[in-house]
């Protein structure tokens, strides 16, 4: 809604796990959305790839009961809901002042539009996607 000041122009919403215990809101544009191949975040989710979404700091917050932290590989944080085990958010110091959050957890994740697939040298290879997004 364009005059909604509470959904800003191209902001995603909130998002929450499967319990709904842990809860975030946003309140800009995503800085990039994007699908990733990498083995880390496969093993994650156990899924073929994860679908990523990255919020500058000061743009999101968590809303409902604090994530758990999983500190996976060195300077790698993964939060995840302590109740139901859901993986909610990345955070890397490759990537600093950035969160990643998982589309999938969105509220409405209608809205998420990946623009590009990262990591796709470790893209399985029973994975066979035809959406002309750029590959790196």
């Amino acid at each position: 809604m364009p005059n909604d000041p509470s959904n800003p122009e191209g902001a995603l919403g909130g998002g929450r796990c499967l319990c709904g215990a842990v809860t975030y809101t946003t309140d800009a544009a995503p800085l990039w959305q994007a699908h990733c191949h990498c083995e880390s975040c496969r093993r994650n989710c156990s899924a073929p790839f994860t679908s990523y979404f990255g919020m500058a700091e000061g743009h999101w917050r968590w809303t409902g009961a604090p994530p758990a932290i999983y500190a996976s590989s060195p300077g790698v944080e993964r939060s995840f809901c302590p109740r139901c085990g859901t993986p909610m958010a990345f955070r890397s110091a490759a990537f600093p002042g950035e969160m990643h959050f998982y589309a999938a957890s969105l509220d409405d994740p209608t809205r998420y539009r990946p623009t590009l697939h990262v990591y796709w040298d470790e893209h399985l290879p029973w994975v066979h996607l035809d959406d002309g997004l750029p590959r790196k």
